[in-house]
């Protein structure tokens, strides 16, 4: 998932060169096109790293509107990707507190106002919300690259406001959910009613925590559900600053609980709870399956799952090669590469392929990587020292498997988690950097001869999250758009995240959608009431 953004917020200034050789690789033994590809600035990941002005005031679980520690008494820390060093140590959950938080949401629905509050009071309650967030954005904005590498100029100018704009969105449905009129066939009156599911239990990821938050809690709350949310363990500090917020704006204790800590210990316990009544997971697919057997063993609660991604980039014979080198470069760069539905096979025209390769490098060389808090750098550290060692290894595959190492693939930097902006041409759809999901800065381009071979190589993936098409041809992108089996086609551009866009996947790429209209029937149960009509006026 990314959360929309215009790529023009970003500078494309060129780095000074310095010459570099990746560490799984002799200079000369490559069969790289030419000298002097490796050229990258290491000066801006050397410069002193800026200390974003915010303090780190909640690291805590938040259950039935009290912050508390970990029943453990267990802390667990928060990394700066940046450097790799500690920024907060944040409570350790496990099943003991989210049996707390699941206790508190119980209660609140059953009992408490929220559910039996006017659907307008609930609107009023998340639109201050939204109204908090947009005071406390530069806060927010800085948590949030702080503990995840992104960006800063990405966190404050593309994804609080659509933050913001999400919830506002959600609060304009609270009183818009209703059930309908059914005629039947004899002497009944029938009507279906649509009410909130219960218990929620929600699990976000690492790479857009806020954004997934707004994506998880938005519709539960229009709902009147109440919520046990466990935040990424990578990334716990925005979310609990933005549950303070919804705790300032009015939200009833109970209601929105956030319990911070690992998948094995508190995800899998939050998935089995036999009070939980619905469960939502974003993150890997693998992930994904453990969920759905944990919810099937445990009281068959509802689930939805919006997973992995290797979504192809489709450039026709017709493009405009300088437009679809940079669209396909934010498409599959974009967020450090650590987006799901990120362009990740760029398919291109074989009469374009040349041209488009040697430009694609040539972006890819010019891409400001450094300090996210500093002015015009597009792109910060990987989010662990995990997820940059699982980089680097598809990266040694990719070579190891003769594709052509055309820029990047190595560390940028001496500290931190940096990772060169790559790219590789001459890619073959068996290798695996053409079937897994690195969620990394690796662009792999494909060639292909015609309209049929593409679709047919596109659809060959056991993902179906989204698709990118570049064409002038209006028959191309309907047949295209058509053909492939995915969830989301973007034509002409990449990564539009309006709050009123449905968004999920086919085949292993999950199972539901997020956003717009569709996602409120995650959050509702349809019940039928029938009353018998001794003498109608009319039937």
């Amino acid at each position: 998932m990314a959360a929309r953004r215009i790529p023009s917020l970003l500078s494309r200034s060129l780095s000074a060169p310095s010459t570099s050789t990746p560490h799984f690789l002799s200079p000369g033994k490559h069969p790289s096109r030419g000298r002097g590809i490796y050229r990258f600035s290491t000066a801006a990941a050397l410069e002193e790293t800026i200390t974003p002005s915010v303090q780190i005031s909640y690291t805590q679980h938040l259950i039935n509107g009290q912050f508390v520690d970990a029943a453990s008494g267990k802390t667990f820390p928060a990394y700066d990707p940046r450097t790799g060093e500690v920024i907060a140590r944040v409570a350790e959950g496990d099943a003991e507190d989210v049996n707390r938080a699941v206790a508190a949401a119980r209660k609140a629905f059953d009992e408490g106002p929220w559910p039996k509050m006017s659907a307008y009071e609930r609107s009023l309650i998340m639109l201050r919300f939204a109204d908090l967030v947009d005071k406390h954005r530069g806060e927010l904005a800085a948590l949030e690259s702080w503990n995840s590498g992104k960006p800063y100029e990405q966190s404050a100018k593309s994804e609080l406001p659509s933050f913001a704009r999400l919830f506002r969105y959600y609060a304009g449905w609270a009183d818009k959910i209703h059930g309908l009129t059914v005629p039947a066939d004899g002497k009944h009156h029938v009507q279906t009613l649509h009410e909130p599911i219960g218990v929620a239990g929600q699990i976000i990821p690492w790479n857009f925590p806020l954004i997934m938050f707004a994506w998880k809690v938005g519709p539960a709350l229009a709902c009147g559900n109440t919520i046990v949310l466990k935040s990424a363990e990578q990334t716990p500090l925005t979310a609990l600053y933005a549950a303070k917020l919804f705790q300032e704006a009015g939200l009833p204790p109970g209601v929105l609980n956030v319990v911070s800590g690992d998948g094995p210990s508190a995800g899998a316990a939050l998935a089995s709870h036999m009070d939980v009544d619905k469960i939502a997971f974003t993150g890997s697919t693998e992930t994904g399956k453990i969920i759905l057997e944990l919810a099937a063993k445990s009281n068959l609660k509802q689930v939805t799952l919006e997973l992995g991604g290797k979504s192809p980039f489709i450039v026709c014979e017709d493009a405009e090669v300088d437009k679809a080198v940079e669209l396909a470069h934010f498409a599959l760069f974009f967020n450090q590469g650590q987006c799901c539905c990120a362009g990740s096979r760029t398919y291109v025209h074989e009469r374009v392929y040349d041209e488009f390769v040697e430009k694609a490098k040539a972006r890819a060389l010019t891409r400001v990587v450094g300090d996210p808090f500093r002015k015009g750098v597009e792109q910060g550290p990987q989010i662990s020292s995990e997820q940059f060692e699982k980089v680097l290894r598809y990266i040694k595959s990719g070579v190891e498997s003769s594709a052509t190492l055309e820029c990047g693939g190595q560390r940028f930097g001496s500290r931190g988690y940096f990772i060169q902006p790559t790219v590789f041409s001459n890619v073959q759809d068996d290798m695996l950097i053409a079937q897994d999901e690195i969620f990394g800065p690796v662009q792999s381009i494909l060639k292909f001869k015609n309209i049929d071979e593409v679709i047919r190589r596109a659809n060959t993936s056991r993902y179906g999250l989204a698709a990118g098409i570049f064409t002038k041809n209006l028959d191309t992108a309907n047949t295209l758009s058509r053909a492939l089996r995915v969830g989301s086609v973007w034509i002409n551009c990449f990564d539009v995240f309006d709050a009123a866009i449905p968004f999920g996947g086919y085949k292993m790429s999950g199972i539901g959608r997020e956003k717009g209209i569709y996602s409120l029937s995650n959050y509702l149960q349809v019940k039928a009431v029938v009353t018998p009509l001794k003498s109608p006026a009319w039937l």
